[in-house]
C-alpha cells in the first residue's frame, strides 16, 4: 500500500480570503516504510507574505520571488502523489488549500476522501489530550528538535514518524515484508515458495541428543516419541 504523507506552508488561513501555499513538502510509504522518495516544492504565492507568515515559516518575499507559481509545479505534484492515501495532519486544512490551487490551475482536484486525518485519529486514540504536532512528538518520544519554524518536508517527515506510532507502533517485520513483496515482483506472478535445496544442519548438540534420549527411555515403550 502506498501512501503519502504531506504537508503545506500557507500565507494564511483561508484561500477564499486569497491566501496562496508557499511550500509543499511529501514523504513517500510503502506498506508503512518509508521509501526514501520525497516530493519538496517552494512556491511563489504572487503576493506578499504576511509578517506573521514569515515568522512561522521563515519564508519572505525575497526568498520566494524567483520561485515557480503553483500551476508550474501542480501536474508534478499530481503525478507525484498518483492515487496513494494521502497522511496529513489537520487534513481539511491543506486539501483546502490544495484543491483551491489545483481548480486555479486548471487541474483536477483531490478527493477529500484520499485523505488521512492524523489529527483525527489522535483525538480518538487520546481522547481529551493535545493533539498537535508538538504534542504528538512528546508523547511517542519523537525528535522534533529540528523544528524551529514551521518547514513542509520537515514536518511530513517527523508526521511520518508520529503516525506510523499512532497507527500501532513500527513493526520489525515492516522491512523484511518489503523486501520479500520486492522479490517476488522481480520474479514474476508465478513466483512460488521452494524447498531448501540443502537442509539446514541439525544445531543439537551430542550431549543434548543424549540427555533426550535418555529422558524418552524413562517414558517407557508408550512415549509418543517411540510411535511410528
Amino acid at each position: 500500500m502506498r501512501e503519502i504523507v504531506l504537508d503545506t506552508e500557507t500565507t494564511g488561513f483561508e484561500p477564499s480570503e486569497g491566501h496562496r501555499i508557499v511550500e509543499i513538502g511529501a514523504v513517500e510509504l510503502f506498506n508503512h516504510v518509508p521509501t526514501g522518495r520525497t516530493y519538496h516544492q517552494y512556491i511563489n504565492p504572487q503576493r506578499p507574505m504576511p509578517a506573521e507568515a514569515f515568522a512561522v515559516h521563515g519564508l519572505g518575499d525575497d526568498f520566494l520571488r524567483d520561485k515557480p507559481v503553483f500551476r508550474e509545479v501542480g501536474a508534478a505534484f499530481l503525478e507525484f502523489v498518483g492515487n496513494a492515501r494521502l497522511v496529513i495532519h489537520n487534513a481539511a486544512f491543506d486539501m483546502k488549500f490544495l484543491n483551491a490551487e489545483l481548480g486555479w490551475a486548471g487541474l483536477p482536484r483531490l478527493p477529500d476522501a484520499q485523505a488521512v486525518d492524523t489529527l483525527a485519529i489522535a483525538r480518538r486514540r487520546f481522547p481529551g489530550s493535545p493533539a498537535s504536532l508538538d504534542a504528538l512528538c512528546r508523547r511517542f518520544g519523537v525528535d522534533n528538535s529540528a523544528r524551529e519554524k514551521h518547514g513542509a518536508l520537515l514536518d511530513s517527515e517527523i508526521l511520518a514518524e508520529v503516525y506510523l506510532e499512532l497507527i500501532g507502533g513500527r513493526q520489525p517485520d515492516f522491512a523484511l515484508a518489503t523486501s520479500v513483496a520486492e522479490s517476488r515482483t522481480q520474479a514474476g506472478d508465478n513466483w512460488r515458495p521452494r524447498p531448501r535445496p540443502r537442509p539446514l544442519p541439525s544445531r543439537l548438540t551430542e550431549a543434548e541428543q543424549s540427555a533426550h534420549a535418555a529422558f524418552v527411555a524413562a517414558l517407557g515403550e508408550n512415549a509418543i516419541w517411540n510411535r511410528t
